[in-house]
Formats: C-alpha cells, structure tokens, sequence
C-alpha cells in the first residue's frame, strides 16, 4: 500500500494544483474581458435575453479552457 502512494501521490497532487492554477487563470481571464466590454454581460444575457452573445461568451470560455488545457499538459 505504501508503494502505490509514493508513486502515484505525485501526479494527484500536480493535478490538484493545475487544476487550480488553470481555473484561476480561465476567472482572471474572464474578469478581464468583462472589465473590457463597455457593456454589462448581466444585462446583455439577463435582462435583454441576448442569445448570441451567450453563445459567443460560451465559445470564448470553452476555447480559452483549452488552450489552459493544452498549455498545463505540454
């Protein structure tokens, strides 16, 4: 039992902290572009049901968390 936690806490523990360091990267990313646009992604998708822009906000967070993606593995 020893054995197999020497050689396998490592990884779990890398993964637990890329994890980490790649969702603090997709929010800090995103806090950004929202600080950037001249107007309130609240309002956009809430208020005036603005689809598009849902769609275009969920295309930038699946595309960003892939390069996160691709950038941690090497």
């Amino acid at each position: 039992m020893g054995e197999w936690i020497a050689t396998h806490a490592r990884p779990i523990v890398d993964s637990i902290v890329y994890s980490v360091i790649g969702c603090a990267i997709l929010g800090g990313a995103f806090w950004v572009i929202e600080k950037m646009l001249p107007f309130s992604m609240q309002k956009e998708i809430e208020h005036d049901q603005n689809v598009a822009f849902g769609v275009i906000l969920a295309a930038f967070i699946l595309g960003l968390s892939l390069i996160i993606s691709s950038a941690i593995r090497g």
